[in-house]
């Protein structure tokens, strides 16, 4: 089993969205945007937690880009 590299700046970046309950927009490489709060991650996934309180699994290889919503 993978580890989560918390040395990678990616990683700690997602850390405190996640420690701050930040909104983000997600952009998947299907284009599609989602937005919502990380609420944990792993190796190979994030949970996103969307507006109507429902919970996503999202694979990081899904994932095209995320910023945090201002």
């Amino acid at each position: 089993m993978t580890q989560l590299d918390t040395h990678l700046p990616g990683t700690r970046y997602i850390q405190g969205y996640i420690r701050d309950e930040k909104q983000v927009h997600l952009k998947l490489i299907t284009n599609d945007i989602l937005t919502g709060k990380i609420l944990w991650q792993d190796p190979e996934c994030l949970c996103l937690m969307n507006s109507e309180q429902q919970q996503m699994l999202i694979w990081r290889t899904a994932i095209a880009y995320l910023v945090p919503q201002e």
